[in-house]
């Protein structure tokens, strides 16, 4: 059993995870402009993510909880798990002639904002663990 900093420090590690694998995929489609018939990837794990963040903070007051009435009693495995991120083909482009549908604006836009949002998550993650830094530090200089 490990120590959990925050609710969200595991939310946090988990998103730079996906933000990681999305601007794998992102590179992925803008190496196979040139490869004809390919369609640009991209995977969608937003929502994934927001379920697992009203989970934490219990946002569903209307849901029920199952009750436990023995301490032997199976705990549900739908409530620990962060279901897997969709992948999808995006569509929408025009294909050229060789059926490659890959833009690049549209791949450097998307990659781009991926960037942002995983250089926000590594400060959110910076500010998150600098809390408990200074609790620590000042706990430290009373003694």
């Amino acid at each position: 059993m490990s120590i959990a900093i925050s609710k969200t420090h595991h939310l946090i590690a988990e998103a730079l995870d996906y933000r990681a694998a999305r601007q794998d995929m992102i590179a992925s489609n803008i190496a196979n402009a040139d490869t004809p018939y390919y369609k640009p990837r991209d995977i969608r794990f937003e929502e994934a993510l927001a379920q697992k963040a009203a989970a934490l903070y219990h946002e569903n007051s209307n849901e029920l909880k199952m009750a436990m009435t023995d301490k032997h009693h199976l705990k549900p495995q739908h409530e620990n798990t962060l279901s897997k991120p969709t992948l999808y083909f995006r569509d929408g482009h025009l294909a050229r002639n060789d059926g490659n549908s890959v833009d690049i604006d549209v791949e450097t836009t998307e990659m781009s904002k991926n960037s942002i949002m995983f250089n926000a998550l590594i400060q959110a993650n910076k500010k998150d663990t600098m809390i408990f830094r200074s609790v620590i530090e000042a706990s430290s200089k009373v003694s």
